[in-house]
């Protein structure tokens, strides 16, 4: 990381912007030489410092053709967003935290590990313990990524 002034080294606050964000892009090798990259909602749980992000999406398309093909991806999110800037000087930055990393994705085919997933996911995004409808759990394709190495920064610039 070129700036390390800015860099999250400590553990606690890696996982305080994790949490902050709603939304996690994964980068996926395409096809064609190009990435290819999705927004996903996602679920993540915590084993020592090894983070694990669950995602779920339909069961066919590129983005499962494409991940069958190769699973390493990257991953990026970010929050607290806010512009700072200063008119006097026509100065103006980007207040942010965020996430990075890399890793490889590993389908879920149980039934039970897929609702436990499924269960991180949904409860992340709702105040309490969502239960969701196991109708779904055949028509949707579950996923983890296992991070195998994760960067973190923020800019916070004030007056």
């Amino acid at each position: 990381m070129r700036r390390k002034d800015r860099e999250i080294t400590d553990l606690e606050e890696i996982k305080a912007v994790v949490e902050k964000c709603d939304v996690c892009r994964i980068a996926i090798n395409g096809e064609d030489g190009y990435p290819h990259i999705v927004p996903l909602n996602f679920g993540c749980e915590w084993q020592g410092e090894r983070l694990t992000l669950y995602f779920h999406s339909a069961q066919e398309g590129r983005k499962m053709d494409l991940l069958a093909r190769d699973s390493r991806v990257a991953f990026e999110m970010d929050c607290e967003h806010e512009i700072f800037s200063v008119e006097e000087r026509g100065y103006c930055t980007m207040n942010f935290a965020s996430v990075m990393g890399r890793g490889r994705i590993e389908f879920i085919d149980s039934e039970e590990e897929k609702i436990a997933a499924l269960t991180l996911l949904t409860d992340r995004y709702h105040e309490g313990h969502f239960e969701f409808g196991r109708g779904a759990l055949k028509a949707t394709r579950v996923y983890r990524l296992v991070a195998e190495s994760i960067s973190a920064k923020r800019h916070h610039k004030t007056a």
